[in-house]
């Protein structure tokens, strides 16, 4: 295992919640089911959602 897969995975939460037009936070660029589901989602689930809040952060990813 890498030392990346042994630390728990962060919870990108600001404390601003607030979904745009698109269901996505403002603040995290997550969506309202991965921010609901975070506390159920394995850490491969969470790091697979921080990839998504990247690309939604640098446009690539529009849902």
């Amino acid at each position: 295992m890498t030392e990346q897969t042994n630390r728990p995975v962060p919870n990108p939460c600001v404390g601003v919640c607030a979904l745009d037009e698109n269901d996505l936070c403002i603040a995290c660029q997550r969506s309202g089911i991965e921010i609901a589901e975070w506390g159920v989602y394995s850490d491969e689930e969470k790091r697979e959602v921080w990839r998504k809040i990247h690309l939604r952060e640098q446009g690539v990813l529009k849902e």
